[in-house]
């Protein structure tokens, strides 16, 4: 993807009601893209877990919840180890029994499991599925082709999803300065001490009951502002 393609695609995404739209269009393009494929997903590991970023459009229910609970399977495989997963009948595949039988039951196929190369994530994959013995065989290359590209989006969609987590903390700290703010001036009126003395006194209160310093000082905050109100009755 050339970075100009990048920026677009960036571009689209931020004013995007949400990345998860926009995967699974992605998953939906893929199906369309890659012959013989009849689902697509995205797999990511964030934190100590493994999740689906996005299913297309027909993907059968908990065909990869299935493999992240069992720890076993080629979605799994290939975002742990970097290495291509490839079973073109999963009648005689012998690797991940468990799991071959749920997606057997789900009238799955062949899978075929690539890597996706996702910055600061632990692993990422790539899932097409198939209803057909063989089905994906002819399909391999393209969805190689397709993979790169996908490494890409993800990329570009992790990236802004990281940065509105960002916009949103700050946005916290912002509102939890300003409460915690207002708090001190009710104090260094009411008890007239300093700023100081005051911050001490709310910190030690949140220690001994046990209470966050923000939800404390919402508290305070909000009792006074009752008492006001009432006052002006």
């Amino acid at each position: 993807m050339t970075s100009e393609m990048s920026d677009t695609l960036e571009q689209a995404m931020v004013r995007s009601s949400g990345l998860d739209t926009l995967l699974r269009d992605l998953t939906d393009r893929a199906v369309d893209a890659v012959p013989g494929a009849a689902a697509c997903s995205i797999t990511v590991r964030r934190g100590d877990r493994l999740l689906t970023l996005a299913g297309s459009d027909g993907m059968p229910n908990g065909l990869d919840q299935r493999q992240y609970e069992n720890g076993s399977g080629p979605c799994v495989d290939a975002a742990e180890t970097g290495v291509e997963q490839y079973s073109p009948d999963l009648a005689a595949e012998t690797r991940w029994p468990t799991y071959t039988e749920y997606a057997r039951s789900a009238g799955v196929r062949c899978v075929l499991a690539l890597p996706l190369a996702v910055e600061g994530e632990a692993g990422a994959a790539i899932n097409f599925y198939g209803l057909r013995p063989g089905a994906l065989g002819t399909g391999r290359e393209q969805a190689t082709v397709f993979a790169a590209r996908a490494a890409d989006a993800v990329n570009v969609a992790l990236r802004v999803e990281r940065r509105r987590e960002s916009a949103t903390d700050v946005r916290t700290a912002l509102l939890s300065r300003s409460v915690i703010d207002q708090a001190v001036g009710i104090l260094m009126a009411r008890e007239r001490i300093d700023a100081r003395l005051a911050m001490e006194r709310l910190r030690r209160v949140s220690q001994d009951r046990n209470v966050k310093l923000r939800d404390l000082c919402d508290q305070l905050v909000a009792r006074a502002t009752e008492i006001s109100s009432r006052g002006r009755q």
